[in-house]
């Protein structure tokens, strides 16, 4: 399994995302493969009640699915660890849900723009979430459930118990069998052994982990430990800062007028640049513009040149491309080999923010 805790633990090992043990693992139980999963009984089903809105459904209670197998993912739209899981709680949801599978995801935002009905709202069709979402902008689910990790999945039997979780990517062959067993437990009848189809969007698809050795990075406060522009960060003051003459393996820095905040960067006039070295296959950047309903137009380079084919679906092959919304954009995929590059966005228009590099 691999985990990403945002915005709490990023574990490293030699630059690489280590492997984390999952819950299952730490109580035994049994793999996919075994006549029966083992389930032990965890805590009953925290209520939903703290729920600031619903999409693709009314408000859902848990008093109400007694009697049904639920699924709770906890997700923020941003995070690249839970669009790469998107696709097997898509496929779980599409395959269950005439056996008495419900799935809900509960967006508990990271971002401040993540609290934005509307944000979220264009994220759930764009990205293609069409289970009911509980929206969680208070984070009163997600205390409820005690949860600390974009994506965590909740298992609820018929009786209303938490039965197991999962966190992080990852387990999907254990996640779908806990799954049939609910179901099996609660009645249910006819479950075919083919398990679900999964099919991921190109932003869904798996981490190349074999070759990932750049870590999550924020571009605000407590990105300074890797910030290598001249000069250090100045926090929340406006600055002109400059690129150094080279950059180490995962060091980012900025050229232009900026000003680092809380959350993120902020550029105050037009051909600021961002550099970042890295080694993954893909390269996401979590940006949009500072003013809603605006669009800044960027060009990206790679090691100085165009892109090419190492592009990614939100550029052209001349690293041409546009911010429009406040979300993560997928802007390299290399073909292979992969090696250290220098990743460098420079905006072409007035009014951009940027906020996190991802990496896969």
């Amino acid at each position: 399994m691999r985990t990403d805790r945002r915005g709490f633990i990023t574990m490293l090992v030699g630059g690489l995302v280590a492997p984390i043990s999952t819950l299952a693992e730490v109580k035994g139980v049994q793999r996919p493969g075994s006549s029966q999963v083992h389930l032990p009984v965890d805590s009953n089903f925290p209520s939903l009640d703290g729920a600031t809105g619903w999409l693709n459904s009314r408000p859902l209670t848990a008093a109400e699915l007694r009697g049904k197998v639920v699924l709770i993912d906890f997700w923020t739209y941003t995070c690249i660890n839970w669009r790469r899981s998107l696709p097997y709680v898509r496929a779980w949801a599409d395959k269950y849900k005439d056996y008495g599978l419900v799935v809900i995801g509960v967006h508990s935002p990271e971002f401040e723009f993540e609290k934005d009905f509307g944000n979220v709202q264009r994220a759930v069709k764009d990205i293609g979430v069409d289970h009911p979402v509980a929206i969680d902008s208070d984070h009163a689910i997600w205390r409820a459930f005690m949860n600390q990790y974009w994506p965590a999945r909740y298992f609820v039997d018929a009786q209303g118990r938490i039965r197991d979780h999962q966190f992080g990517e990852g387990e999907y062959e254990h996640g779908e069998a806990i799954i049939r067993q609910l179901l099996i437990e609660a009645g249910t009848s006819g479950l075919d052994r083919q398990p679900a189809l999964v099919d991921p969007r190109p932003a869904e698809l798996a981490a190349d982990w074999e070759n990932l050795r750049s870590p999550e990075t924020y571009l605000r406060y407590d990105g300074a430990g890797t910030f290598a522009s001249p000069g250090g960060i100045a926090i929340d003051r406006r600055r002109v800062y400059t690129l150094p003459q080279r950059l180490s393996l995962n060091r980012w820095a900025l050229a232009g007028d900026w000003t680092v905040r809380e959350q993120g960067a902020a550029l105050h006039q037009v051909d600021g640049r961002i550099a970042y070295r890295f080694h993954a296959r893909d390269l996401h950047l979590v940006m949009g513009p500072a003013t809603p309903g605006t669009t800044v137009r960027f060009r990206v380079l790679i090691d100085g040149q165009p892109p090419g084919w190492a592009r990614g679906i939100d550029i052209d092959e001349q690293g041409n491309g546009t911010v429009t919304e406040q979300r993560l954009y997928l802007l390299i995929r290399q073909p292979g080999p992969i090696a250290d590059r220098q990743f460098e966005i420079e905006f072409l228009d007035l009014g951009a923010e940027a906020f996190a590099f991802t990496f896969g």
